[in-house]
This record gives structure tokens, C-alpha cells and sequence, in this order.
């Protein structure tokens, strides 16, 4: 007989996650602590007796990751969220994006879909099944995955393993998801010499310059669309997006200075280290030809692309499970970092992307007993007695 463990109900776990404010941002005095929903997720863990550890992330202590381990043996399953959300606009909300909101049979919240709403299925489905367990299910929950992606990354650092299988419950729309595009961020500084615009020859214009580093870049991102096509993405090709510019401070000036930021979603094949080697090698002899001084900088580590063999058989089982084939997605999740662990590892979750990241963010409450549903099977096939 199984015994029953009291934990909060499904709403009411989902209730207090989204209550929590967790953002992560890059920009500094929007960024906040998750430690406060580590925590109350770590009290729950514990109710169930599972093996908890709290691992701090950044030095400051303000960033945490949380493993959660229930079941003997090795190997097993990995079940795996990020804590953090994206900032939000304010006044742009019907409701309280810290109150979870039941209307038109939706839960609405800030990260109710993208991706709270995972936490609770996973204890949900541990509290049913944790005394018939053989081989471990951990619950691994992250910090900073909508920024940096320092907790996963800590992860990977670690060396640790986390199961032979992980699963990560991003918004995919109850699809399994084997592959999708990473992701870098960076920018370019061009530094010329300022002089009056009369005279031409006595600066060195950096936004001169800057126009042939974009036209080199799109030259570039042509190469790779036809070196890296993939059909199995909706979008095919590597992109790279013109983000911003800055340059310049008066007409009459000779620009001194001009800064580009821009970003590449990474096709499976692509190397992060190759990519920026391709771009400095672009840039260099533009800086001589201008005779100025023309940077690279990372505006963060960037995330790899993603790719799960087909025929592995924790894919096979998520397509069985779902019914439906598994397939890509143009936005980075934490896969690739679980996968460098050895883990066969996949993207499913109930959420849908396209509600993510926007003010009214919602999850349809009719996902939750399908995804339900899979982790049960899941955890029945893969660590059960």
C-alpha cells in the first residue's frame, strides 16, 4: 500500500512558486536572489525524504541550485527546472503576475508556464511512487537559466552525475524535443579618432568602419546558412541578428567610437570557440585598412546547440508516451550542459513557448494531467520496481 505524504496540493504548490519572486536579469537592480523558492522547495523535498542538497552558485551566495535524490542504485532518472524568471512589465498585466490567477481555465503568473508549473507534477508524481522505487529520481532545480545559465553550468563543472536519462520540463507544448539552437551573445568596438567632419583626413571614422564589419557579418551568416541548413528546424539556418548600435555624439564630429551588439543562434555542427574565431578573422582586416582598433567581446559564455540521437530510447519512449514525434525549437535551454554529463536528455514540458516571456504569461490548466501522465510512465519504466 502506498503511504501518502503531505504535501500542499498541485494549485497550491504553483500558488506559492509563483508567489516568490525569482528574476534573473542581466541588468543588475532587476536581478534578484532564488534562494527563497530553493528553499521552499527544499522543504517540500525533505517531506518526502529525499536526499537534499543546496549548492551555491556565485560567490555572493545570492544563486542557488538544488538536488533532490530519492531511490537506491545508480543511474535514473533527472528531472529538471530552472528556478528563475525573466524581468516583467510592469502595469502591463490584468492581474498580479506574483498572484497565481485562475481565469478561463488557465492559471496565469509570472513563470507559471516557463517553468514553475514543473515542480510541483515532479513531487506530485514522487509522492505516489517514492516506496516502490529502484533506481533514483532526481529533482535538479536551477539558477540564473533565464541569464547566464550558471547553474547549469556549475552542474556541468561538477562532473556529476545526475542520471542515465534527464528531462527537462520547458514549454514545448507536450512535445519531445531532441534538438534546438544555442545561443551567443556579443558585441564589436570600433575605436577610430575624433576631428572635425571638414576634414576627413585627420580622424579615423569609426562608424566608416562599423559599416564594413556589418557587411562583413552578413556575409558571413550567408556562408553559414548554406555550411550549417538543417530541415529538421522551422527556421533552417543559423541566424545572426543586428541587435544595437552606438556611435557618434555630434554630425559635425569625426565618430570616434561605434559599438554593435548583436546575437547567432547556434546550429547543431557549430562550435561556439569556431564561431568567434571565424568572426576575428573577419575583423582584422577591416582594422587595418581603417587603421583604427576593432574589438570582439562576449557579452556572455553562450549556450551550445543541442542534439539527442533519434534512435536513443528515452526519445523513442517520449514519443511513445506522447504520441507525437519528437522534434526542434529555435530557442537554448539547459540541455546541452545535462548531456555533457552522459545523460540521454530531452525538452517536455506543458507550457507553451509562445506564452512565454510576455506580460499575462499562462499555463492551460488541461496540460497538467497529460504531463502528469508522462512523468508517471517515465518513472514507472525507467526506476520502478
Amino acid at each position: 500500500m502506498t503511504m501518502q505524504y503531505q504535501l500542499p496540493t498541485f494549485t497550491a504548490m504553483l500558488q506559492q512558486l509563483v508567489a516568490i519572486p525569482s528574476v534573473s536579469s542581466t541588468v543588475e537592480k532587476l536581478d534578484q536572489s532564488n534562494k527563497p523558492i530553493i528553499d521552499l522547495l527544499a522543504d517540500w523535498c525533505e517531506t518526502l525524504g529525499m536526499e537534499v542538497e543546496l549548492m551555491p552558485v556565485d560567490d555572493a551566495c545570492r544563486k542557488w541550485n538544488l538536488l533532490a535524490k530519492i531511490g537506491t542504485g545508480t543511474g535514473g532518472l533527472g528531472l529538471a527546472g530552472h528556478t528563475d524568471t525573466v524581468p516583467y512589465d510592469s502595469g502591463a498585466w490584468q492581474s498580479d503576475p506574483f498572484v497565481c490567477t485562475e481565469r478561463d481555465q488557465r492559471w496565469y503568473g509570472l513563470g507559471v508556464c516557463d517553468m514553475k508549473c514543473f515542480f510541483p507534477i515532479i513531487l506530485q508524481v514522487l509522492a505516489e511512487s517514492r516506496d516502490y522505487l529502484n533506481k533514483p529520481v532526481t529533482l535538479i532545480a536551477t539558477a540564473d537559466e533565464e541569464s547566464a545559465m550558471s547553474g547549469a553550468r556549475l552542474l556541468q563543472q561538477r562532473q556529476q552525475s545526475l542520471g542515465d536519462y534527464v528531462l527537462i520540463g520547458e514549454p514545448t507544448g507536450l512535445r519531445p524535443i531532441r534538438q534546438h539552437k544555442g545561443i551567443m551573445m556579443e558585441e564589436i568596438q570600433v575605436l577610430g579618432q575624433s576631428g572635425h567632419s571638414s576634414q576627413p583626413k585627420l580622424g579615423r571614422n569609426a562608424m566608416e568602419a562599423m559599416t564594413d564589419v556589418i557587411l562583413e557579418l552578413r556575409a558571413l551568416r550567408a556562408r553559414w546558412a548554406e555550411r550549417y541548413r538543417n530541415p529538421g528546424f522551422s527556421v533552417p539556418i543559423p541566424t545572426l541578428n543586428l541587435g544595437c548600435i552606438h556611435g557618434g555624439d555630434n554630425p559635425n564630429r569625426i565618430c570616434k567610437s561605434c559599438d554593435l551588439q548583436f546575437d547567432i543562434r547556434v546550429m547543431p555542427g557549430m562550435e561556439v570557440p569556431q564561431i568567434r574565431a571565424e568572426i576575428e578573422s573577419c575583423l582584422q582586416p577591416i582594422a587595418v585598412r581603417h587603421d583604427l582598433s576593432i574589438r570582439l567581446n562576449t557579452l556572455f559564455d553562450g549556450v551550445g546547440s543541442f542534439s539527442q540521437d533519434d534512435a536513443s530510447p528515452f526519445v523513442r519512449l517520449c514519443e511513445e508516451l506522447t504520441g507525437q514525434p519528437s522534434g526542434s525549437v529555435a530557442f537554448a535551454t539547459e540541455a546541452p550542459f545535462f548531456k555533457a554529463l552522459g545523460a540521454d536528455t530531452l525538452v517536455l514540458g506543458p507550457g507553451d513557448i509562445a506564452q512565454a516571456h510576455q506580460p499575462d504569461e499562462y499555463l492551460a490548466m488541461n496540460r497538467v494531467d497529460p504531463m502528469l501522465a508522462i512523468v508517471r510512465k517515465l518513472v514507472k519504466t525507467l526506476c520502478l520496481q
